[in-house]
């Protein structure tokens, strides 16, 4: 089975989908670190030189290829975690492509996305940035205009899953047993 998961920033896509494919022995692939380990530079490099700043499609336009490689070479067994963007336009043409490939929509409340946040600087190294009671509301309007946006294309996804605030591991068991109704 080939499983890949879309949801806004900070969802739980890369940590749901590693304990996914540990627990069913799949092989697991983050999206971003694919761009950059195949393009071999950061991915804010590669917006600033696809102009991607002003049109997130040029930038989706140059790495698009990636997904269409990791789908092709793995046919079976996988989990990728994809970027919010996930199943917008040249993502989703290939996606359609494979329609043995179960996209599943994390989805959560706001407030508990925000208790997840994790900050990277543009080298896609982790920085200590404190969410606290001056910056939260922030925080919150940012999700809510991301779950807005990302939200109309998730609805394609074939399976819609609610963490409801449950921790990854608890999300991933429970997702499991959920994706047992799309195998063969």
């Amino acid at each position: 089975m080939r499983i890949l998961l879309v949801g806004v920033s900070c969802i739980g896509k890369s940590t749901i989908g590693k304990l996914i494919a540990e627990k069913l022995g799949y092989i697991f692939f983050d999206f971003d670190f694919e761009v950059e380990e195949r393009m071999g530079e950061h991915i804010s490099s590669i917006k600033n030189r696809t102009l991607a700043f002003i049109n997130e499609h040029s930038y989706r336009e140059e790495v698009k290829h990636i997904l269409r490689d990791i789908l092709m070479d793995n046919k079976e067994d996988i989990v990728i975690a994809m970027p919010p963007s996930g199943l917008f336009g040249s993502y989703n043409a290939i996606i359609k492509k494979h329609p043995d490939v179960l996209t599943i929509a994390l989805n959560d409340d706001v407030k508990n996305i925000v208790e997840r946040l994790i900050f990277f600087d543009d080298e896609t190294k982790p920085i200590h940035n404190v969410v606290n009671e001056n910056n939260k509301y922030r925080y919150y309007q940012e999700l809510k205009k991301d779950i807005t946006y990302f939200g109309r294309s998730y609805k394609k996804a074939k399976m819609q899953f609610n963490l409801n605030g449950m921790n990854a591991y608890d999300s991933a068991n429970e997702l499991i047993e959920n994706i047992d109704q799309f195998k063969d």
